[in-house]
């Protein structure tokens, strides 16, 4: 299998982690790496997707917009099997998401279908729920609302902080690739659609 990883922040590092562990599992290959430059402007609190992809001697591409004709067919020329998107900033549009041959996943930080969009993380803190998550779905021209594959659940304790209840959703993360990727590469993944 040929992967397309696009990620950033400590989710996105977590999944790619788990990714390369897998692809050494079962001999797959990432074939790229799409990730953001940092924005000066912006605190730098979390791991970087870029330096763990070139540690591992991967390709990367820091495109200011991964949609254009000219990076789209650069990464059709990679003929990959899947992209995963993990906490990626920017909306994949319908020419990239038509590449992988079995599908691209995006990583939402919500039990999808609820609180689809930004910030998720942030809304269920605000709305005080007891419970959160991650879902992994296939991705849509329309932000979040693809066919769910799997979901796995983060219980919020009172005390929790959004810095708390991020790391809790790294840990999950990770755990949550870790089980689904063998029936995605099987064929073999639920599908259901929101």
């Amino acid at each position: 299998m040929r992967l397309i990883f696009f990620g950033y922040s400590n989710i996105g590092h977590i999944c790619l982690e788990t990714l390369l562990d897998l692809c050494n599992q079962f001999q797959d290959e990432i074939v790229a790496v799409v990730t953001h430059v940092d924005d000066p402007r912006e605190q730098i609190w979390f791991k970087s997707v870029a330096d763990l992809a070139r540690s591992r001697q991967l390709p990367v591409y820091t495109p200011t917009d991964p949609n254009t004709p000219d990076f789209v067919a650069l990464l059709k020329s990679l003929k990959p099997d899947f992209i995963f998107s993990c906490y990626y900033r920017q909306l994949l549009k319908k020419p990239l998401l038509a590449l992988p041959r079995l599908g691209a996943l995006n990583l939402h930080g919500s039990l999808l279908p609820r609180y689809r969009g930004r910030c998720p993380l942030n809304w269920v803190l605000i709305h005080g729920e007891p419970l959160t998550g991650l879902t992994l779905h296939y991705m849509e021209e329309k932000a979040d609302t693809g066919d769910i594959v799997a979901q796995i659940q983060v219980p919020i304790e009172l005390e929790d902080t959004a810095w708390t209840l991020s790391e809790k959703m790294t840990a999950a993360a990770g755990r949550l690739l870790r089980q689904i990727y063998p029936l995605l590469r099987a064929e073999a993944a639920p599908r259901v659609p929101q």
